[in-house]
């Protein structure tokens, strides 16, 4: 399914006054890119994206201009964040869009939605950061609906055992300078490990760090 950028209150052409804005604040990587006379999503938040619909939670705003990324399928996006300086930069892009948006304080450790209550959660570059990966992934379980699905965008542990090495090493300054990032976290072992089945996955590097982007949904007969 194509990915569209979604419709907006004010005229189409405004469409190129959004920036290039940030996955996460703490790993501000672009959401949009240009594409001629106006922009679009990046390669990544496009497939991270693509073909979701109905009321969807993606967790952490980063400037807000990821909510201009969102397929017009999608019915309702809530954003968790616990910064009040980035809720209220997502409210400005908010504002802007067709989708009704919710914007709510939380993290991780205790998302602020009902249980069963989302169609898909987006994590890009938050499970990383984590302190309790497995707390944050019941969480993910706890609020998507029956036939739900995660998304997620996130470092993953290296398979070179050289470069694994040097991510246990460096973990301890790049967390703190990172917002608590894990570059050498197996994120795929651990999805599976909570109970999820991983429908698709693709592995790529981005600035000398493993990358994993894929779909993954809770197994059947899980709590």
């Amino acid at each position: 399914m194509a990915v569209h950028t979604g419709d907006l209150a004010d005229p189409p052409d405004t469409e190129r006054h959004f920036t290039g804005g940030m996955e996460q604040f703490h790993h501000p990587r672009r959401v949009r890119t240009d594409r001629g006379n106006g922009s679009g999503p990046t390669p990544q938040r496009a497939r991270l994206l693509a073909g979701l619909g109905g009321r969807v939670l993606e967790i952490g705003a980063g400037d807000g201009v990821k909510l201009s990324c969102y397929p017009a399928e999608v019915e309702e996006i809530v954003l968790v964040e616990a910064d009040p300086f980035l809720r209220a930069a997502a409210k400005g892009i908010a504002g802007r869009l067709v989708t009704p948006v919710q914007i709510l304080d939380g993290d991780l450790r205790a998302l602020p939605v009902p249980g069963g209550s989302c169609d898909a959660v987006v994590c890009s570059l938050v499970l990383c950061c984590a302190a309790r990966v497995q707390d944050a992934l019941r969480e993910v379980r706890r609020v998507l609906a029956p036939g739900g699905e995660l998304r997620f965008y996130e470092h993953q542990r290296s398979a070179n055992p050289l470069m694994t090495l040097a991510e246990c090493l460096v973990t301890p300054v790049w967390s703190r300078a990172a917002g608590g990032c894990h570059p050498a976290r197996d994120i795929v072992a651990a999805i599976r490990e909570a109970g999820f089945v991983i429908e698709s996955c693709d592995r790529f590097s981005f600035r000398h760090f493993e990358h994993v982007l894929g779909v993954a949904r809770p197994a059947c007969g899980g709590d």
